[in-house]
C-alpha cells in the first residue's frame, strides 16, 4: 500500500469516527450533497506558476435536538504546474476533511440566548485533516474550539471566534520534520442566504477565515496572520428547471487567501481565483 493511500484511508476513518456523533441523534434535517469547482489561477508557496485544479467536493450537514454536524470532504487534483515530485510532469493530489459540531447552548438549556440581530449562541469544535503527495508532503491537524454567534437571517450566516492549535508535516529535502506551531485565533464565517432576481432563484454561500500568526515556521521564520475567503454565488438550476429546490445548482466562485498557510514575502502566497462552482443534491 503506498503511503498517499495509507493517508486517505486514514482520513476516511477518522471522517467516519469524527460524524458519528450525527448519528447518535435523531437528525432534524439533513443537507448532503456532491460538488465539483474548477479554476486555472490556483497558487503554491515557493511556486511561481498558476495551478489548474479540479476539485471534487463530497459534503453532510444536518441538524439534532440540540445542535448540529458539518463534514466536508475536498479532493484537489493540480495539473503539472503543481506536480508530485520536483520537476515532474504528474499534478499533485489533495485530500482535505474538515469536521465542525456545534452545540446550541439555548437548545440545550431551554432558555432563550437570542439577542439583537443573533438568535442563538452555540459552542464550535472540530478538525482539520489533510493529506498531500506534494514534495513538501504536508500532513496538516488543526484542532479548534469556540463561541459561534448564530444570526437570524433567510438560511444561515454563523461567526465564530476559535481557539487554534495546528500540527504539520514538512519536507524539503534537507528539512523533514514535525512541527507544532503556536496556539492561534481563529475569526470565521459560513453563510448561505438564497434570495431571487425577479425570476431566478439565488444563493450566495461561502465562508470566511481570518487566522492570526502561529509562531516560527519550519525554518524558523515568523508566520504573518492569515485570510482565506471561499464565496460563490449559485442558481437553483433544479428548481428552475423542474420545480425541485435544492436539487442542482450551478455558479461561479472567487477565492481570496492572502499569506497562505502563514506564508510571506515569497512567491505563491497569494492567491485570487476565480472558479466554476456545480452542486447536486440528495
Amino acid at each position: 500500500m503506498t503511503r498517499l493511500s495509507t493517508r486517505i484511508k486514514t482520513l476516511a476513518v477518522a471522517g467516519a469516527l469524527l460524524a458519528a456523533p450525527a448519528v447518535s441523534q435523531a437528525a432534524t434535517w439533513s443537507d448532503t450533497f456532491i460538488g465539483y469547482r474548477y479554476g486555472t489561477d490556483f497558487r503554491e508557496p515557493n511556486n511561481t506558476k498558476d495551478v489548474e485544479k479540479h476539485i471534487l467536493q463530497f459534503t453532510h450537514a444536518s441538524g439534532y435536538s440540540v445542535g448540529q454536524n458539518f463534514v466536508n470532504l475536498d479532493i484537489f487534483q493540480s495539473d503539472k504546474a503543481d506536480p508530485t515530485e520536483r520537476g515532474g510532469s504528474n499534478g499533485a493530489t489533495e485530500f482535505y476533511l474538515t469536521y465542525r459540531h456545534q452545540v446550541h447552548l439555548g437548545k440545550a438549556f431551554d432558555k432563550s440566548l437570542a439577542f439583537g440581530p443573533v438568535k442563538e449562541v452555540a459552542i464550535t469544535a472540530g478538525v482539520d485533516l489533510n493529506t498531500k503527495n506534494s514534495p513538501v508532503q504536508p500532513r496538516k491537524r488543526l484542532l479548534v474550539v469556540g463561541p459561534t454567534l448564530k444570526f437570524d437571517v433567510p438560511g444561515f450566516l454563523d461567526v465564530s471566534l476559535l481557539f487554534g492549535k495546528e500540527w504539520n508535516h514538512n519536507n524539503f529535502g534537507s528539512v523533514d520534520k514535525e512541527i507544532a506551531f503556536d496556539p492561534q485565533w481563529i475569526i470565521s464565517a459560513a453563510w448561505g442566504i438564497p434570495f431571487n432576481a425577479g425570476p431566478v432563484p439565488l444563493k450566495f454561500q461561502g465562508f470566511a477565515n481570518y487566522l492570526s500568526e502561529k509562531g516560527d515556521d519550519y525554518n524558523g521564520k515568523k508566520t504573518k496572520a492569515e485570510t482565506l475567503m471561499r464565496a460563490s454565488l449559485m442558481v437553483d438550476v433544479g428548481q428552475m428547471a423542474w420545480g425541485k429546490k435544492n436539487t442542482l445548482l450551478m455558479g461561479v466562485g472567487y477565492e481570496y487567501w492572502r499569506n497562505k498557510f502563514g506564508n510571506h514575502g515569497i512567491q505563491g502566497v497569494d492567491v485570487d481565483a476565480p472558479t466554476f462552482q456545480m452542486e447536486w443534491h440528495f
